[in-house]
């Protein structure tokens, strides 16, 4: 047995299986990528390694005395706490065993014993060889890699954007060093030269690990095995993502052709059955050509992902200034960026780019009435109508359905009209009545972007707005932006997203 056995394990929500008897096993030091497309089950899948989820059967087996990490970007913590201490807690054990240490010398100082000499001879071994007196420099190693020496080690948690704080998270998983990782989109919110670092750290990584990512390059780079979620099954694959790819479409292929040879034996079947059940002379052929068909293993249809086709409702433009900054500073205590002055025009697409946790999320909300300017202002000329796009995947209720979700922002369309725009966006209709809170990222996204095609504007802000999304609805939401007749504020990391079609590049240093 591996590091992990999965057997005949089967998930569903509702009538939407995601997989069904599916098996695979991990082994040591393998580095494994999962991927499918969205909604296909791949956070439910980690979930349920971790025992966060329980499968509807099968068996999920790890080998005793395994560590596991996960990186929940939504795991509670302790907002008082600074980014040193917090980072800190990953060496607790250490730290309370350097405790007990100490009051074992306080002890040996009062009445030396044998026994407290060895005991205090065996604590200062184990803290020894655990690397305790080098963690401050560790941590420092691992903070320089993800970019978060730059965001301030004394910073309370409080102070910092969803994308800070998901990088300390998995920097304090990272210095854990447990013997599998399950990642779940790190690269979200790093920037180009922490994916690179994290890149680096993952490929030369002595555990296994398996980690979701839609960054195919990063992939490519770090995997010698790749879990597919595909046709209600997970297949493995060995090898990188690209010998993965090829591997797959040869599959696919051969997949298609054995699906549509038994379909064609199938109708040849039920041909037979039809003419020749009510004969006396041949029913006992039909009758046998119905057991055959009773046994068939028969094979599931190629499914093909909902296609988005993304449309967003433009209002009429003016030739004319949209926005003006003036001395602006924005923050929540303090100033992130210098004082900003902008003009934009109702035409122009702006893109802001610069490392996560500079401010540009915190420059959008501010724009959009979230959080007050610290100094300065800023006005939007009169016909500017904006739409919003947050990267956080924040609801208001995360228990209604995307159906009622986009009902209540939009109460006079009908639900045939919802469902339609839902569609369009590439939600599958068993998603559309799940509760929001069951979704994969990618699909949260998709009912994001709906909301912004419903909604009549002609200037879009849209901070990360591809961080979820799959390749395919990447290239379909870069298309329609290209075509849009109004403004564009856009914050984001990658360059092969907005180069093509922005008007300027605002790259915020400190």
């Amino acid at each position: 047995m591996g590091l992990l056995e999965v057997k005949n394990i089967s998930h569903t929500f509702g009538d939407n299986i995601l997989y069904e008897k599916a098996s695979f096993e991990v082994f040591k030091s393998e580095h494994i990528g999962l991927v499918g497309q969205n909604g296909a089950g791949k956070t439910t899948l980690l979930r349920s390694l971790t025992g966060e989820v329980i499968p509807d059967e099968g068996e999920i087996k790890w080998q005793k005395g395994i560590k596991v990490g996960y990186l929940d970007q939504y795991v509670n913590t302790d907002d008082k706490l600074k980014v040193i201490e917090y980072l800190k807690t990953a060496f607790s054990h250490l730290y309370k065993l350097n405790e007990e240490l100490n009051e074992l010398y306080t002890l040996m100082s009062q009445e030396f014993t044998d026994e407290i000499f060895e005991k205090s001879t065996s604590y200062q071994s184990t803290l020894e060889n655990s690397g305790f007196y080098e963690i401050e420099s560790n941590i420092l190693k691992v903070a320089d890699g993800l970019g978060i020496t730059a965001i301030g080690m004394d910073r309370p948690l409080e102070n910092l954007s969803g994308g800070q704080k998901a990088k300390i998270i998995l920097a304090k998983l990272l210095l854990q060093k447990p013997d599998v990782l399950l990642l779940d989109e790190p690269t979200n919110f790093l920037d180009k030269e922490h994916i690179q670092w994290l890149k680096n750290y993952l490929k030369y990584f002595k555990g296994a690990f398996i980690v979701i990512s839609h960054d195919f390059e990063f992939l490519d780079e770090i995997t010698t095995a790749v879990l597919d979620i595909e046709f209600k099954s997970i297949k493995k694959y060995t090898g990188n993502f690209s010998k993965f790819l090829k591997q797959k479409n040869l599959n696919k292929e051969s997949y298609i052709r054995e699906f549509k040879a038994q379909q064609k034996q199938i109708k040849k079947h039920e041909e037979f059955i039809a003419r020749n059940r009510v004969r006396a002379s041949t029913a006992k052929q039909a009758q046998s050509r119905i057991k055959i068909l009773n046994k068939m293993e028969k094979l599931l249809p190629p499914e093909e992902a909902p296609k988005p086709s993304f449309t967003f409702k433009s209002l009429p433009i003016g030739f004319q200034k949209a926005l003006i900054i003036k001395d602006l500073k924005v923050g929540y205590t303090h100033s992130l960026l210098p004082r900003m002055n902008l003009e934009i025009m109702d035409q122009e697409k702006i893109v802001f780019t610069g490392f996560n946790g500079i401010g540009k999320s915190t420059l959008l909300k501010t724009l959009v009435g979230e959080i007050p300017p610290l100094a300065g202002w800023f006005h939007f000329f009169e016909n500017t109508k904006i739409a919003y796009f947050e990267q956080d995947l924040k609801w208001v209720d995360d228990t209604l359905s995307p159906l009622e979700e986009i009902r209540d922002a939009f109460p006079k369309l009908s639900q045939t009209e919802i469902r339609k725009n839902l569609a369009k966006c590439g939600l599958k209709s068993e998603h559309v009545f799940q509760k929001i809170c069951t979704l994969s990222g990618g699909e949260q996204s998709k009912i994001k972007i709906c909301k912004l095609m419903l909604k009549k504007a002609n200037f879009l802000i849209l901070d990360e707005p591809t961080n979820h999304l799959d390749e395919n609805s990447k290239l379909l939401l870069k298309d329609q932006l290209s075509k849009w007749e109004g403004g564009i504020i856009l914050v984001s990391h990658e360059a092969g997203f907005y180069k093509d079609w922005s008007s300027r590049v605002i790259n915020i240093k400190k």
